[in-house]
């Protein structure tokens, strides 16, 4: 995923930039940096953050850097901000999203004239960078900002900062979200709405899909107004957005408080836990939510361990994720030992950490373990913000089951029937995850009650990871 965050002041911004990036830290784990610019010009600090926080790598650096206007990023592949001199002028970029068309966009570039590429992330050119040379293509920021998401198969959102301003644009589906903070000496641009509260801005208004703004220590100008299509993504609330985060007007720990009560009203007693957990730490309002509305008491049967271990789907090698995911779940057998339990995850993708999870419950003791994940089942791999990270949807456990039903050709009306819960595939297919993992009983969170959740017209909701649906 990743994460962006900007300021505009009329005084030195340094301290605001760093706490504001930092409070990003939970959207990726690879590459973290900042970039400023003040009387003396341009400067960018880059630092490798994946074995120890953002504040550690760049506390000297805040010392250092100065500027009353800044950008910065914590990013899960390239390095960024990236320093760009162009026919434009001098800027500083950052960019969240995805881009599935690398190697056509490439192609193009260097059609029309663009001769080399500087930057590298992991052998591949940096999309960062790929995504500035398209902008440098057009006349003006704005238009060249416009060129460059209209090209892009995924999604696109920015900051650019010039030596006077910050261009902010939310990707033209508003798949990730773009706030805007305020207060009496300074604006700031932020993915994640909390950042800057501790910072004394309060909200000042959210960008529209496909909206682009300059935004000054003066103030906030419209270059493009918003697009009517919007399609931001649901896991910002299951999984990725932290708890004190809102987006479109919806909170996130609200909204898993709802669904882990619309989990609980489907379940309608029919089990009978002895307590309902929540798998550290996106599971536990799902769960909160659910024991609210069952009556069944909520409990922390494992604690995550949080001092040293990263978020466990960080990690490039799948092993490393699985140790990691087991190495940070520390049990409590007290509550686990002839217990049974009422487990809620975010999701299920491969089924390997919650598999090795539940194992390790009923090595603890446990009766039973009842999973309700709290989205439905993933059918399909994210084309616009990579959430599942598989390198094929054949690394789905939904589509491996469907594969072991159905054969290696499973025709698409087919596979439609597995997203509809009310069908006998999709029942086959829980069934069959069930047995696979071990759980007592398994049911997935509805897409129906997923969007009611959220509580935003479905229509402006990406879904495409549970039906396949743009």
């Amino acid at each position: 995923m990743g994460g962006l965050f900007g300021v505009a002041s009329k005084n030195d911004c340094m301290l605001e930039l760093f706490y504001g990036v930092d409070y990003h830290s939970h959207l990726g784990t690879r590459r973290g940096g900042m970039a400023a610019h003040g009387k003396d010009g341009f400067c960018r600090a880059i630092h490798n953050i994946e074995n120890s926080p953002f504040r550690t790598k760049f506390e000297r650096d805040v010392e250092e850097m100065k500027g009353n206007l800044g950008i910065g990023c914590i990013s899960d592949y390239e390095p960024q901000p990236l320093l760009i001199q162009s026919h434009l002028g001098s800027f500083a970029i950052v960019t969240v999203g995805k881009i599935n068309n690398m190697d056509e966009l490439l192609k193009k570039v260097y059609d029309e004239g663009h001769s080399h590429f500087q930057e590298m992330s992991g052998g591949v050119i940096n999309a960062t960078e790929l995504v500035a040379s398209l902008i440098c293509r057009k006349d003006s920021y704005v238009e060249g900002i416009r060129y460059a998401q209209e090209l892009v198969d995924g999604s696109l959102t920015l900051l650019i900062m010039t030596k006077d301003g910050i261009y902010a644009a939310r990707d033209l589906c508003g798949r990730t979200p773009l706030m805007i903070g305020r207060k009496e000496d300074a604006f700031c641009l932020s993915f994640e709405s909390f950042a800057y509260i501790n910072l004394g801005y309060t909200d000042y208004r959210e960008l529209g899909p496909g909206e682009i703004d300059y935004v000054t220590p003066e103030g906030v100008e419209v270059m493009l107004p918003p697009g009517d299509r919007m399609k931001i993504c649901s896991f910002l609330w299951v999984y990725y957005g932290y708890p004190t985060s809102t987006y479109e007007g919806v909170n996130v720990e609200a909204m898993r408080y709802r669904c882990g009560s619309m989990l609980a009203k489907r379940d309608d007693g029919n089990v009978e836990p002895d307590i309902v957990a929540g798998v550290p730490d996106s599971g536990i309002a799902h769960a909160i939510g659910y024991s609210n509305e069952s009556g069944i008491p909520f409990a922390r049967p494992f604690i995550k361990y949080t001092p040293t271990w990263p978020r466990s789907f960080m990690p490039q090698n799948q092993s490393q994720r699985n140790l990691i995911a087991r190495m940070k779940l520390i049990p409590v057998r007290e509550l686990i030992e002839d217990k049974k339990l009422l487990l809620i995850d975010d999701s299920i993708v491969r089924g390997t950490q919650l598999r090795e999870t539940t194992e390790f419950l009923y090595k603890s003791g446990a009766k039973e373990v009842h999973i309700r994940p709290a989205c439905p089942p993933l059918l399909y791999g994210c084309k616009y913000l990579n959430f599942s990270r598989s390198k094929s949807e054949m690394e789905l456990i939904t589509r491996r089951v469907i594969q072991e039903e159905e054969g290696p050709d499973c025709p698409q009306e087919v596979l439609e029937e597995y997203t509809d819960p009310d069908s006998c595939r999709y029942a086959k297919m829980i069934e069959a995850i069930r047995r696979k993992q071990n759980f007592t009983t398994l049911r997935y969170h509805r897409l129906d009650d997923l969007l009611a959740s959220i509580g935003i017209e479905p229509c402006k909701v990406c879904t495409y990871c549970f039906n396949g649906k743009e």
